[in-house]
């Protein structure tokens, strides 16, 4: 229902209007919470919100000898779905914002990737309970943020908590006890591995830190050498790298200042794996982002091999930002070396 009075639903055209933002439901816990996240965003940039769930009809192999086929009751699941949108729409009723929902039928991951196309913005959680809706977000958030047309958001159970959606789920509080409790700084993190796609996800992370009031937080993760450069003497080289970074770094940061003049923005240039560092920024941040990939560099393809490590295991909100074109990128050479050129 959006805020005149209007419910709308639909199964073959979705309705929302280009630059809305989209949310995947399926009635579970992390759909509430991945739903909750994206009505705020949606409040922060003033966008429409779509809540979509998406069904296919399953089809048995009889078992009998005339070795038929037999398929479930569409309506029987059509109905069950749509309660789900409307619960999720009462749900986010009291939002200043314009929302509308519809259940679509279908792979899930293929509905969200075509709307990906004309939204700002899909939002998902990291994983579904499954049921009448084909699993929603328990293949999405694997498969999509890799090929989605515009930037992704996958919203973890862990976070609940801070998104006034707590959870009785066993796995989250034992981690919960074993982390102990974590203050949440108001900062988005952005991890760097001196590509391109790095420097397209900074940009996209210095707009969300605006919107949210937050300090920018850029992270590069710097690895042990292994395998083939196990031999390289890591004390005296390892120093040099260091050195030779956090000059690009510093060069890195003159050029985001100079687009984003009024943002609290830092660096930090820190050794061990890229995925740890990040996983453990996620416990504390409001938001982490990637990029969907990266040539590597310095530190290790951090986002080629990085954003789906960290996806799995974060304990906030990670939007991943796919590769793009950006003419904020052209002056980036004025303002001294960049990380990972040659």
């Amino acid at each position: 229902m959006d805020q005149h009075g209007k419910h709308r639903e639909s199964e073959q055209e979705p309705t929302i209007a280009p630059g809305g933002i989209v949310v995947g439901v399926d009635g579970s816990e992390h759909g509430q919470c991945a739903l909750v996240w994206a009505a705020r965003e949606a409040e922060r940039r003033n966008l429409p919100l779509h809540v979509v769930t998406a069904y296919s009809v399953p089809i048995f192999a009889a078992s009998g000898l005339d070795g038929g086929y037999a398929t479930v009751d569409d309506s029987v699941i059509r109905e069950g779905a749509e309660e789900i949108v409307r619960q999720a729409l009462s749900k986010v009723s009291a939002y200043p914002i314009e929302v509308d929902g519809s259940v679509e039928n279908g792979d899930a991951s293929g509905v969200l990737l075509e709307l990906s196309a004309s939204a700002e913005l899909l939002v998902f959680g990291t994983r579904g309970r499954g049921g009448f809706v084909g699993r929603l977000l328990g293949s999405v958030s694997s498969a999509l943020p890799a090929h989605s047309k515009c930037p992704t958001v996958t919203v973890p159970l862990y976070c609940g908590d801070r998104l006034g959606e707590p959870t009785e789920d066993k796995h989250v509080k034992a981690e919960r006890a074993k982390s102990g409790p974590r203050a949440i700084e108001n900062v988005v993190a952005v991890g760097v591995d001196g590509s391109e796609q790095a420097r397209v996800a900074v940009l996209d992370a210095a707009e969300a830190a605006e919107r949210m009031g937050a300090k920018l937080r850029v992270i590069c993760a710097v690895p042990e050498y292994s395998g083939s450069l196990a031999w390289v003497p890591a004390p005296l080289d390892r120093e040099a790298l260091f050195k030779d970074i956090r000059v690009q770094l510093d060069a890195g940061l003159a050029w985001i200042r100079s687009h984003f003049p009024r943002l609290t923005i830092e660096t930090q240039l820190l050794d061990g794996s890229p995925v740890d560092v990040m996983v453990e920024a996620s416990r504390n941040v409001e938001l982490v982002v990637l990029g969907t990939r990266g040539r590597g560099g310095f530190t290790g393809m951090l986002l080629g091999s990085t954003s789906d490590g960290v996806l799995h295991h974060a304990k906030g909100p990670v939007m991943v930002v796919p590769d793009r074109e950006d003419p904020r990128l052209a002056d980036r050479a004025d303002f001294g070396p960049m990380l990972g050129a040659a």
